[in-house]
């Protein structure tokens, strides 16, 4: 429309052009030339007359356009400063009506707080009662502890062991067995029992509380000597480390690890295990990559198997440590940190480096004094860790009365002595030539512990 009023005025500027040079030589008496000169003229000062009034008349039009916008824009902000102040009125409705829930159920935890107390006294009562007795009658048979079981599902007890396992030696053994040595000779010692395949497997598990489910299995390692003596790993895991050895004893456990996930796998897919990782593994440049591509060929167990590390390994993480980290983690793995000393730690900065478990020792969540000092409340631990996606779990729980203790702290995870010893993975389990397969019908006859 606005196309054709435009070419409606110009052939009507051009025909009054026209009439003005024909009417000036018609009636004024004027020469062709100067009557087309000045009806040209003409023409052209009404064109530009045309052109400025079109030009100011936009100019008018987009102004109105402007302010119209500014207009809605500032409706616009006056709807949403409306809103917001709608949403905090939600909020705080929300906030008062979840304040009223917790206020109501408070006589219940008050409650069961009382109930865990009598429970305490209970337990130091028959305690108490218990070393009486031994003192006035050492020889008199002892009567049965008073177990408390916190839920009504029924306890997992661990089944004894399915083959008799050499007894571990002591600090002060392990001690006397490498004395004399030098570090050199130590370290041809911890060589020869990897090449003869004496680096043993150990499986503790890890249980639901109070339910005591196995839920995991934390993989440990064992040196058997030539004379059949087995050293802990922290007894020769040093001299490994200085010596350069344990990328090699890592592969190896791993291997085995993934043997018995395999298996695990295949009785229940909710057990995993827990393997320990040395972090001069992860700078290794020879035996990493072997640990890559031997990862890379069994990701579908990247939700089964996890690899810990220690809070001091942690901390002295370097850029190629956590380049390793970044590598496992994109193959879909992640991790875990054990022997926690203090709880100066940030859960975000763990969640964001791909660690999904935190082993905490039982008794440096109970007690008072050595976290007095530490930035995260025992009390509060188990929560702040679950809103990153990180699961607490006590370790070296000793006694029934740390489960009651460590309950009122949310842990929904426990491992110790209490609930099994680690027990010894059969030889025959392992067996090279079936990476996948374990024999006997039951996790218990290679673990020596219930699932």
């Amino acid at each position: 429309m606005r196309r054709i009023s435009a070419i409606f005025i110009a052939v009507c500027m051009v025909l009054i052009a026209g009439s003005l040079g024909a009417a000036l030589f018609l009636g004024a008496g004027l020469d062709a030339r100067t009557a087309a000169i000045i009806g040209l003229a003409a023409l052209v000062a009404m064109a530009l007359y045309n052109t400025i009034n079109n030009r100011l008349r936009d100019r008018t039009d987009l102004g109105d356009q402007i302010a119209d916008l500014s207009r809605g824009t500032a409706d616009l902000a006056r709807k949403v400063a409306e809103l917001d102040r709608r949403m905090t009125a939600t909020d705080a409705r929300v906030e008062s009506t979840v304040s009223r829930t917790r206020g109501a159920d408070d006589p219940i935890a008050v409650e069961i707080g009382e109930l865990g107390g009598l429970v305490r006294q209970i337990a130091e009562t028959v305690a108490a009662h218990e070393a009486a007795l031994q003192n006035r009658a050492p020889v008199a048979p002892r009567p049965a502890p008073v177990e408390f079981t916190p839920a009504p599902a029924p306890v997992v007890a661990a089944p004894p062991p399915a083959m008799d396992a050499p007894l571990a030696l002591t600090e002060s053994d392990a001690v006397n067995r490498f004395q004399g040595l030098s570090r050199e000779n130590i370290g041809e010692l911890i060589s020869r029992a990897a090449d003869a395949n004496r680096i043993d497997l150990y499986l503790q598990p890890i249980v639901t509380l109070p339910q005591r489910k196995v839920r995991y299995y934390e993989a440990l390692s064992r040196l058997r000597t030539d004379e059949s003596e087995i050293i802990p790993a922290g007894e020769f895991i040093d001299y490994a480390e200085a010596t350069g050895l344990m990328p090699k004893i890592d592969n190896l456990l791993l291997f085995r690890c993934v043997q018995v996930t395999r298996r695990l796998q295949l009785k229940s897919r909710d057990v995993g295990v827990f393997c320990n990782i040395s972090a001069s593994t992860l700078t290794d440049a020879v035996h990493f990559k072997q640990l890559l591509d031997f990862m890379d060929a069994n990701r579908a167990l990247s939700n089964a198997l996890m690899f810990e590390f220690t809070q001091e390994a942690y901390r002295s993480f370097g850029p190629m440590e956590n380049e390793g980290l970044s590598a496992l983690a994109e193959r879909g793995f992640r991790f875990s940190m054990d022997h926690v000393t203090d709880l100066r730690m940030e859960p975000k900065e763990l969640a964001d480096r791909w660690f999904r478990f935190l082993k905490v020792p039982a008794k440096l969540l109970l007690n008072k004094a050595a976290t007095a000092q530490s930035d995260i409340h025992p009390e509060d631990l188990a929560d702040l860790l679950a809103r990153h996606g990180i699961d607490l779990i006590a370790e070296r729980i000793e006694s029934e009365n740390m489960v009651v203790d460590l309950l009122e702290y949310d842990v929904r995870f426990g491992q110790g002595f209490l609930f099994s010893a680690p027990r010894p993975v059969r030889a025959e389990a392992l067996q090279s030539g079936d990476a996948g397969k374990l024999s006997g019908d039951s996790v218990t006859e290679f673990a020596g512990a219930g699932v």
